[in-house]
Order: structure tokens, then sequence, then C-alpha cells
């Protein structure tokens, strides 16, 4: 966790820039009725431009019956066409509620910021916002809430209680402490989701996304097939850009949060940064650049939506 040592005329609580309330998450319901929940996703490179995947409700298979004249070609069913001898459809019926399972990364680094709020504050304000908008759309609400050590899924449910029950284990410590001889990464908690988000869900992963890798994105792969997914990027602005020149005192518990910048993960101490070093400074800017890049070449291959929010954003403008 880290805090510029810095003067400023706000006057906002440090307790509200670290950590999220209950009653704060719950004041969310009013702005978030003016979210609609679609979102532009990217289409593949040789497209171009943008394109919208979200149609709607989702679709469940019904049954195969006898062709009609007029059925979709794509709706044929195949296997029971080979079966019987005779072209089979498959009718579709619509859902009455939609499942929106909202993933939200909660691990040491997300606990970190210069800037505006927490990385973890800003990630709870837009799960909090994002479920009220589904509950104002009559979707049923579901979640993944992880850590490093702990990993924990909601079945979706419709209903204010549904979201009030995500939002408390939002804000909820429980759990959070439990010895676990494993560390849950990134990879661990999308496959986890994989298993949980039910096909025709609307997904939303909330993270900084460190710890991407070739598993991470076959993971997204897989669940991309079935589900509309939304990637929503969080990021300080020291974590894209150090200011050029000086010498900058942090105040650190976690350390790990300056990736590239040649500190190790501590105890709560001050760390001095010197961007004078122009290799440093370039390797560190190269980092961040290059998981950003990372993280929209997979949202362009795969058609996902992908949306950047800084701490110092307001996650309402964003989300609209």
């Amino acid at each position: 966790m880290f805090s510029v040592k810095r003067a400023g005329p706000a006057k906002v609580s440090a307790s509200e820039l670290v950590s999220v309330s209950l009653k704060t998450l719950i004041d969310l319901a009013r702005p978030a009725a003016g979210l609609n929940l679609k979102h532009s996703a990217i289409r593949a490179g040789q497209s171009g431009g943008y394109l919208s995947r979200f149609k709607g409700r989702g679709m469940e298979f019904e049954e195969a019956r006898g062709y009609q004249p007029g059925d979709d070609i794509r709706s044929i069913d195949w296997r029971v066409t080979a079966r019987t001898g005779e072209t089979h459809t498959k009718v579709f019926r619509e859902e009455r509620e939609r499942p929106v399972f909202i993933s939200v990364d909660n691990r040491p680094a997300m606990h970190f910021a210069t800037r505006g709020v927490f990385k973890s504050v800003l990630a709870a304000k837009l799960a909090g916002l994002l479920a009220w908008a589904a509950q104002h759309h009559g979707d049923r609400i579901g979640g993944q809430l992880f850590t490093e050590v702990v990993c924990r899924e909601l079945k979706p449910q419709n209903g204010k209680h549904a979201v009030l029950r995500f939002l408390n284990a939002i804000t909820s410590q429980e759990d959070l402490n439990r010895a676990d001889p494993s560390v849950i990464t990134l990879e661990h908690a999308l496959s986890r989701l994989m298993h949980h988000a039910r096909p025709g869900s609307l997904v939303y992963i909330i993270s900084d996304f460190r710890g991407v890798n070739d598993q991470v994105e076959n993971h997204l792969a897989k669940l991309s097939r079935h589900c509309e997914v939304v990637l929503i990027f969080v990021y300080d602005s020291l974590e894209s850009h150090l200011p050029e020149k000086g010498r900058y005192r942090f105040i650190a518990s976690d350390v790990a949060g300056l990736s590239g910048t040649g500190a190790a993960t501590g105890d709560r101490r001050d760390v001095v940064i010197d961007t004078g070093d122009r290799q440093r400074l370039l390797k560190y800017h190269q980092h961040f650049a290059q998981r950003l890049q990372q993280l929209e070449q997979i949202a362009k291959k795969m058609g996902l939506a992908f949306i950047q929010c800084s701490t110092t954003d307001d996650p309402i403008q964003r989300l609209r």
C-alpha cells in the first residue's frame, strides 16, 4: 500500500481512500440506475473498429424439432439430423433473467494508490455499480471474490437481497485470514470462474490483471465462447508513468506494487525512487505498456469488451 507524502487541499479521510463501507456500496443504487450494461467489444484485427456483442438476454436450448421453411440454417442440429436422417432445427427460448457474474480481484497489489482511492476500493465501487445496474434490469446477480488465499463464488440470484449479499461479501473480512497452503493466482481464479459462470452469462472481471499468462488467455477464450465477457482494468497513475527527474519518497507496506523499480517486498517502510535513472524509468514504463498491450490484444482477438479505469476516475462515468 502506498501514499505519496505531499500536502493537498482535499479533506477526504484516509479510511475512505483505503477501504469501502457497505453503506457506500448501498448508496450506489441510485446512480447505477442510469447504466445499461451494454458495452462495445473490440472486433478481431482484420475487421477493425468496434462491435457490440451484447444481444440482450441469454438463450437457452429447449428442443430439437423438424426443419420448417424459414428456419435459420445456422440453427440446424446436425447430430439429430444425422441420427434420424431428417433435418432438425434447434429451438431456443429466451431467458427471463440473465445471470450477471462479477469477479473482483482483492489480492495485495490491489491495495495500492498514489492518487485517488486504492485500486481495491475502485474495484468494489465498480462491482457495486454493476450489481445494482443488473438488479435494475431484472437480471440475476452472482460473483466471485478472490484474495491471495481465498476464492469464493456466489451463485446468481435475483432481487435486492442478492445485491446486498454480494456487497456484504465484498466488505466482509471473514475467511480472508484463513490459512491456505496454496497462493491463489489470476489463473486459478479464472479456472474456477469457468465452472461457475453458466452459458449466456454476462461476466465482468475487475482486476489489475497481474499474472496474465498463456493459461489465463486460454481460460478467457473458453469463457468467451459461451458468455459475454467484459475486462475492467484498474490501475494507478504511478503504475503507468513515473514522474521524471526527481527523488520521490513513498510509504509502502507492500512495495511489490512498484513493479520494475527494483524495490523488494517487505514490512512497512519508506521507499525512495530516483527517476533520474533513465534506463530504469524506461524499463518501468515499458513494463506497464506491455501489460496493457497484452490485455488489449487479448480483448481484440476474442472480441471482448475492455474498459480502463484509473484510481482517479469516476467509476460511474467510466462505465457509461
